[in-house]
């Protein structure tokens, strides 16, 4: 199924000269959205996963229905002040300024093996914040699942060294 109808093209959102991709469209499209997933899950079946992890909030909304597929849980990465229980932080770069992820701290098992999963690659500064997090605890990356991959971004390239899955490239 060729996903990119599915996908709307925002022009100068959320500033100037950006061009938002909105992933809203394949959501309220039930089987597109189930393609997509049905994807992602096809892409974790042979490699042992343990664990999902997705920051928020559009991590949650890949995440959870590969996690549910799979039968696993699903552990979520938040901006600081947001988990109720003890967490572990990161400091990350943004464009303009820095934020913080945490995770709770017993999220992770050692040894577990994680499924990190976003709806979109940009600058891979998330999900690099993500993979340290994961790590920290002890877990190990075994791939990272997104939608939509911006090449032009070369975020990828924060990722070297990581099995990862885009369904769409702009």
């Amino acid at each position: 199924m060729d996903l990119k109808p599915f996908i709307a093209i925002v022009e100068d959102y959320p500033k100037p000269g950006i061009k938002f991709k909105d992933i809203t469209p394949l959501m309220n499209n039930g089987e597109a959205y189930k393609y997509a997933t049905d994807q992602i899950v096809a892409y974790a079946q042979d490699k042992n996963i343990d664990i999902i992890v997705g920051p928020e909030a559009r991590g949650f909304i890949i995440g959870c229905p590969v996690a549910y597929s799979l039968g696993i849980g699903f552990a979520p990465v938040r901006k600081e002040g947001k988990l109720p229980r003890e967490t572990i932080k990161v400091n990350y770069g943004l464009e303009y300024g820095s934020d913080v992820l945490t995770i709770h701290k017993d999220a992770i098992k050692p040894g577990q093996r994680v499924l990190i999963t976003d709806d979109l690659l940009a600058t891979g500064g998330t999900i690099d914040a993500t993979i340290k997090l994961v790590e920290q605890l002890g877990g190990v990356v075994a791939g990272i699942a997104f939608l939509v991959e911006l090449t032009y971004l070369e975020g990828r390239s924060k990722l070297e060294g990581y099995e990862i899955l885009t369904l769409l490239e702009y």
